[in-house]
């Protein structure tokens, strides 16, 4: 049996879950490693990450280096005399920090690799329409997302799952399996699998303005992906052209409706309680959206001070 040291490395709510799960099942934690505080709404208060906020409340030694490359970083994190690096949610990082304990860093990514390597695999897993998705473990390399597979853990996405619902589950399931993965080094009986490399497959291209905005053109299947695959951040968008105006809005949940029409593509059609726009084959049946310089509101909440012209259109 290996005795481990770990340096774990990560930022948001998404590692919380892994640290907590390690903590909790008595692993050495050596050190965390997070992001620097960063100053925050009005006040410009710093704001720690979550990550830090566990640490600091467990007595866990924080080092927060905004270059990694950073000789004093190094010399920190070489006294912390780890064997092994785990990285949930963290930055892309230099070889002289992957490579410098004895038994390598190993990360924890969102997507059953090696589909959905990149930034955002969530996202994409549904906006793509697939069915099942999971989590992985593999050791770092030199590429992004490309090192060699220690375990796999699959799981069935919800006909109507948003983003943020599968993040939770798959948060969960992701600091099982790191749980998994670390008893596996510490038994010293870790077997890694090569990545299959394939002109197939699937991205998880960083989420921008552009790929975030709802082509109503699309099928209809495609367009509540996107709204679900973006919910609850960063939100699909378009623009309302409504009383000769033309302005964003955010749109965060929405049902579709098969049916035969003849309005026009983007055509609204609202009552006292609904918000519909016509599509291919049917509607998209929107529950909750954004107007400008307003908050995230139920269509019935929405239509109580809001009314939609006549010709109103999304974009």
């Amino acid at each position: 049996m290996k005795t481990l040291n770990i340096v774990f490395m990560g930022t948001p709510d998404f590692a919380v879950s892994t640290l907590k799960t390690l903590v909790e099942n008595n692993c050495n934690i050596v050190g965390v490693i997070t992001a620097p505080d960063k100053p925050a709404g009005r006040g410009r208060k710093l704001n720690e990450s979550a990550v830090k906020q566990y640490a600091v409340s467990q007595d866990l030694k924080v080092l927060q280096p905004t270059n990694l490359k950073d000789e004093g970083f190094l010399s920190e994190l070489r006294a912390l005399n780890a064997n092994l690096n785990i990285v949930v949610a963290f930055r892309m990082l230099p070889k002289v920090v992957w490579a410098m304990p004895e038994l390598g860093t190993f990360n924890l990514h969102a997507s059953l690799l090696p589909n959905y390597r990149g930034a955002a695999p969530i996202n994409w897993a549904i906006i793509n329409g697939e069915t099942k998705t999971g989590v992985s473990t593999f050791f770092i390399d030199e590429e992004i997302d490309t090192g060699e597979m220690i375990q796999q853990e699959a799981i069935a996405i919800g006909e109507n799952e948003t983003a943020g619902e599968l993040h939770d589950r798959l948060m969960h399931l992701g600091s099982e399996l790191v749980l998994k993965t670390v008893r596996q080094i510490e038994a010293e009986a870790v077997k890694t699998t090569p990545q299959i490399e394939d002109a197939d497959l699937k991205t998880a291209y960083k989420l921008n303005r552009d790929n975030c905005k709802i082509d109503w053109t699309a099928s209809i299947e495609a367009i509540h992906n996107k709204i679900r695959g973006l919910s609850p951040y960063p939100a699909a968008w378009c623009i309302l052209e409504h009383g000769g105006e033309a302005v964003d809005v955010k749109i965060y949940q929405a049902t579709m409706e098969l049916e035969a029409h003849d309005f026009e593509i983007g055509e609204i059609q609202s009552t006292k309680k609904e918000i519909k726009v016509a599509v291919e084959k049917g509607f998209i049946n929107i529950q909750y959206m954004k107007l400008p310089g307003k908050r995230n509101m139920s269509a019935k909440d929405l239509l109580n001070g809001f009314e939609f012209k006549t010709g109103a259109k999304m974009l």
